[in-house]
């Protein structure tokens, strides 16, 4: 299990620059942006993603997870999505996803996150739950041929944003190549208790996110202890549980002091991982 800090709280520097000032705070893994102004994957020939993959390397660092969620390339943090009613559209999430599943494999990564579908438009859920399970299914050999999985993230206002909904889509799926990356504080914002949600949806989680949100439940991602998740509760679920996958940082409002929102973070988790009995590659 190792902790990572996503670069999109980065995207005022490079990427090369990011994978440096994430290794100088102590983190072991890096979760990578999966679009401009970091590794948008068309802009990554072999080439230049060897000499990423030689960069990271020698760092230390380890990529926990190719977030490909947003797509400012050629929209933004929703849309092109996999439910567009425009089926041009729709392919380009699709072949985001394939080319995102290549750059993973050429980097070491077990797994790629993507958004759940949304926002909804004027389709209805049983229309869009078609055309999510249609473009997933067309992406599915392709992760099963490459070892990379797809985890889907729930995200408040968009179709699946809740454990209900998940299990949901889950049962129309027949491969193991598909799993969730569990945001925990998307499901606080869903209104749901983060632990009793991991407990429910465990035997598909592959990645997970952290940040903090506020009492409200605004869907602000916050510095840890900055809200009202209980972490301590939610880190005891993750080693009662066995889970050994990673987790990562995930501090994207924190664009112009990432670094102290990651600092911060990490001093305020430590003593959290040493009271619960977790060890996950940080640099003390």
């Amino acid at each position: 299990m190792v902790f990572g800090y996503s670069t999109n709280a980065f995207v005022k520097f490079s990427l090369d620059e990011s994978v440096r000032r994430i290794a100088d705070l102590g983190f072991r893994g890096i979760e990578i942006m999966g679009d401009r102004p970091h590794l948008y994957p068309p802009d990554y020939p072999d080439e230049v993603l060897a000499g990423l993959k030689q960069i990271v390397d020698g760092s230390g660092l380890s990529v926990t997870n190719i977030n490909s969620f947003t797509l400012f390339a050629v929209g933004d943090t929703y849309l092109p999505s996999w439910i567009e009613p425009d089926r041009d559209k729709r392919a380009i999430r699709i072949r985001h996803t394939l080319d995102s599943l290549k750059v993973a494999k050429a980097l070491d990564c077990p797994n790629i996150s993507v958004p759940p579908g949304g926002p909804m438009g004027t389709a209805t859920r049983k229309e869009a739950m078609a055309l999510f399970h249609q473009g997933i299914e067309t992406v599915v050999p392709a992760a099963e041929a490459l070892g990379v999985r797809i985890l889907v993230e729930p995200e408040p206002g968009l179709m699946i944003e809740n454990s209900r909904e998940f299990k949901e889509f889950i049962k129309g799926i027949r491969s193991d190549a598909v799993g969730i990356n569990f945001d925990i504080g998307h499901f606080f914002c869903a209104g749901e208790d983060p632990r009793i949600a991991l407990e429910e949806l465990f035997e598909w989680v592959g990645h997970m996110h952290l940040e903090d949100i506020a009492s409200s439940r605004e869907h602000r991602h916050l510095i840890l202890g900055h809200g009202a998740i209980d972490f301590i509760d939610v880190f005891q679920a993750i080693a009662s549980l066995g889970y050994t996958g990673d987790i990562s940082l995930e501090l994207y409002p924190y664009v112009d002091t990432p670094e102290a929102a990651g600092r911060e973070s990490l001093n305020y988790l430590k003593p959290i991982l040493d009271e619960v009995g977790l060890k996950m590659g940080i640099g003390y």
